[in-house]
């Protein structure tokens, strides 16, 4: 097992946890990100800017049964095709009973704002998001 950080929009604190619950089982912890990211890591994968270049990378690294830290739905959709477990930063695990639905709603916003619509960004983040992530690690990391 090995755990794989989608780092170019991962959050600072996430990261961190990242590293420190992977050193408590001995998990080697691999980071994914652009040339224009500043990443320290003992497995830190570069690749280029361009549109999925990282999502393609994260793709060929991950094999069954690693975990996947990722914001992106499509991507966590194709890796649970693989049998990667997959949880995004707010620490809402990804699976195939939740993904269908946000891939739809990801859709609909996309239309929406195709159409000229607005929606919402993402919440500023605070402790609690940090809390809930670590939480559903661990619980990843300790079932196996």
């Amino acid at each position: 097992m090995k755990l794989i950080v989608d780092a170019d929009a991962c959050p600072k604190t996430v990261l961190l946890i990242c590293k420190r619950e992977a050193l408590k089982y001995a998990i080697p912890v691999w980071t994914v990100a652009s040339f224009n990211h500043n990443i320290e890591s003992d497995h830190h994968v570069v690749v280029g800017n361009a549109s999925q270049e990282a999502d393609i990378r994260v793709m060929n690294l991950a094999l069954a049964g690693d975990v996947v830290v990722t914001q992106d739905w499509g991507l966590a959709a194709m890796l649970l095709g693989k049998g990667v477990r997959c949880i995004n930063p707010d620490g809402r695990e990804f699976s195939t009973k939740n993904i269908e639905f946000l891939l739809e709603e990801r859709e609909a916003k996309a239309k929406f704002r195709r159409g000229g619509g607005r929606t919402k960004g993402p919440k500023k983040r605070v402790i609690a998001d940090d809390r809930k992530f670590e939480d559903c690690l661990q619980n990843i990391l300790t079932s196996g």
